[in-house]
């Protein structure tokens, strides 16, 4: 027992002589004011994956380097630094100023691209505000038609695809929660949007089903003097339906929706219909 105690001792003030070594080194070289040893630090700190310790260098090395050879290397691991620490707002800024600022690089269409891929990757799912997705939509748009030839394009394209099928959903989970809390019109309004943004929707069928049934339910909840308008209305709704999708999967309940409108119509104009 006294020996492990003592072992125990001995090894904690090792690990703590080395914790130590390894901080005053890192703490000397950062208030050397020595260019030439704080880039060279921060290097070896960025290959070996300590990309704080790198950029907390890189971030002082800089303005002795602006301007000059090294900086391109510099400023493009300094990137990758805030990227490999998912600071992804501020990796997209600096990749983008690496484009715009070193337009010779080799490395500049790494550097777009990179840019693009971080900001698609702040892309929350769809319920959230989608703010950053539509700006990672332009970025890789932007990418793909400055880049033609790059070998990112498939890639690129395949991140626009699921973005803009995150944008759908949004939309389409908006349409529904209007037509769940039986507003009506927002229903229609928000699905007749989501369909002029998403042309190929493979929810479109479904979609406009929902219109022709948000505008029935709207019009028997008017008032008197609005119905026979917004019957109408529906019933227009419904015959463009079954023009558009004369076999579709909805088409009972559409019909029986269309049977409906008529009925109401008939009763309306014959003086049936009641004051609600």
């Amino acid at each position: 027992m006294k020996f492990r105690i003592i072992f125990s001792i001995v090894y904690a003030v090792i690990l703590m002589t080395a914790l130590s070594s390894c901080k005053s080194e890192f703490e000397r070289v950062r208030t050397s004011n020595d260019p030439v040893l704080l880039l060279e630090q921060a290097n070896k700190y960025f290959d070996n994956g300590k990309y704080l310790n790198a950029q907390t260098l890189y971030d002082i090395a800089i303005p002795y380097y602006r301007g000059k050879a090294e900086s391109e290397d510099l400023f493009y691991k300094y990137a990758y630094t805030y990227y490999h620490t998912e600071d992804y707002i501020l990796a997209a800024h600096y990749f983008k100023n690496f484009a715009s600022s070193f337009i010779n690089s080799s490395k500049r269409e790494e550097a777009a691209y990179m840019s693009a891929y971080s900001e698609y990757l702040m892309s929350p799912i769809p319920a959230l505000d989608q703010t950053y997705t539509n700006k990672a939509i332009e970025s890789l748009q932007y990418f793909v038609n400055n880049y033609p030839n790059s070998d990112k394009i498939e890639q690129c394209n395949k991140l626009l695809d699921e973005l803009r099928l995150k944008l759908e959903e949004k939309s389409f989970s908006e349409g529904m929660l209007y037509f769940k809390t039986k507003q009506y019109v927002s229903a229609v309004t928000s699905f007749e949007n989501m369909l002029n943004d998403f042309p190929e929707s493979s929810r479109a069928e479904e979609v406009r089903y929902l219109v022709v049934q948000a505008g029935y339910l709207y019009s028997i909840n008017s008032i008197y003097d609005k119905r026979e308008e917004r019957l109408t209305d529906a019933y227009n709704k419904y015959n463009a339906f079954i023009r558009k999708y004369p076999q579709s999967k909805y088409s009972a309940k559409v019909k029986k929706i269309g049977l409906e409108i008529e009925k109401n119509l008939n009763e309306y104009k014959h003086g049936k219909g009641h004051q609600s």
